[in-house]
């Protein structure tokens, strides 16, 4: 048995595409003669049996999941992996079980935790499982023995540079444009992010380098993914995509010259788009770039320094949004309610920017979201 299956849970959400995490950890495995198959719940009939399915000649089950709905799927179609093949390991993935990784592995249907990067432990802990030897001593990774949760050391992280390219090949693009009427992908340029905001996760996983693809590599990878599989969009997740300028504006250049027509979107901090220029902003317009996601968290200066932002000045937010919608940019904002410390009066105050930006800036949009704690 050289086979490998993935099971994706869904989101609750009608916006799906191919699994990035997913197609980054199975590069290694297809270099090594694995085989792979993936089940994505959303664009799957029947995924259930599917997945039992597919695990007959399998070596494993891998899923990979954020915190929130995916858990449901999650625990049900792990249970009965363990009640068909019981012999067969259950690996978990991904930001809830590198955040959470305790929790996760003292789940009775989960045999095998990996925190952090995958590529290289995913591959590690499959060789192990096919040669029937113990999970001991392999890195950024948790495992059951004897009844105990065992974690091993955790494992250095490796610069985007050093990560093999994802399997996009992997993907069902049609499948995904049935369910969701559009052909888009997921695209990393950068990990990490240099500021260290109070309520962000990225510190868990990837801690504070921030490192990133070189322009011409982003230009050739991502007009290469966008002509090979018809896409019409680029969701390129950094956590912080302008911390280096000249960057940006060599990918836009980049982009401009090989005269790849597809609309891409990005995350950024306000503080960071507010130093382009708007003749700048209009060149990544030209390049595609069509909306800009940022933090402006609050309206409240008290509310901006608990989360660690005195870096971020509400200005800044005005100013991004002025900027980008000149430039035909959508300037898109995430607000966050119920961090520690805000009460009614610093609530009103962001309500209040959102309506004044928006009053501003017909164009502009707001995401709103509820602070949920985690360990750390």
């Amino acid at each position: 048995m050289k086979k490998v299956v993935f099971f994706f849970p869904a989101f609750s959400s009608t916006e799906a595409t191919a699994p990035l995490g997913i197609l980054a950890v199975s590069t290694p495995l297809l270099r090594a003669g694995y085989e792979v198959r993936i089940v994505d719940s959303t664009i799957t009939p029947n995924f259930h049996k599917r997945t039992l399915d597919e695990l007959d000649d399998a070596l494993c089950l891998a899923i990979s999941l954020v915190t929130g709905p995916m858990i449901r799927e999650t625990v049900q179609i792990a249970r009965a992996a363990k009640k068909r093949y019981p012999d067969k390991p259950v690996i978990l993935g991904g930001w809830h079980p590198s955040l959470l990784p305790d929790q996760t592995l003292a789940a009775e249907c989960v045999d095998i935790v990996v925190k952090g990067q995958g590529e290289d432990a995913l591959l590690e802990i499959v060789q192990r499982i096919e040669a029937g030897e113990s999970m001991r001593g392999v890195a950024g990774v948790g495992y059951k023995e004897d009844g105990k949760l065992v974690f091993n050391l955790p494992r250095t992280l490796r610069p985007i540079r050093e990560l093999p390219p994802k399997a996009y090949h992997l993907a069902d693009f049609d499948a995904y444009e049935r369910v969701c009427g559009r052909r888009w992908a997921m695209y990393t340029s950068s990990l990490a992010c240099p500021y260290s905001c109070a309520y962000c996760t990225n510190d868990g996983v990837y801690g504070r380098k921030w490192n990133a693809l070189e322009p011409a590599q982003v230009v050739e990878e991502t007009s290469d993914l966008v002509e090979r599989y018809g896409l019409s969009l680029l969701w390129i997740v950094d956590d912080n995509f302008m911390v280096d300028r000249e960057r940006v504006i060599g990918i836009a250049e980049g982009l401009v010259r090989r005269g790849v027509k597809f609309d891409w979107s990005i995350q950024s901090s306000t503080n960071l788009v507010s130093r382009f220029s708007v003749d700048e902003l209009k060149l990544l317009r030209r390049a595609g770039l069509s909306q800009v996601s940022q933090g402006a968290d609050s309206g409240s200066a008290k509310v901006m320094h608990l989360m660690n932002k005195d870096f971020q000045k509400i200005e800044t937010i005005y100013t991004a949004a002025d900027k980008l919608s000149q430039a035909g940019i959508r300037p898109s904002f995430n607000m966050i309610f119920g961090f520690p410390g805000e009460g009614e009066s610093e609530r009103r105050e962001s309500i209040a920017l959102i309506m004044d930006v928006c009053r501003r800036f017909p164009g502009a949009e707001f995401w709103t979201n509820i602070f949920t704690p985690y360990p750390g």
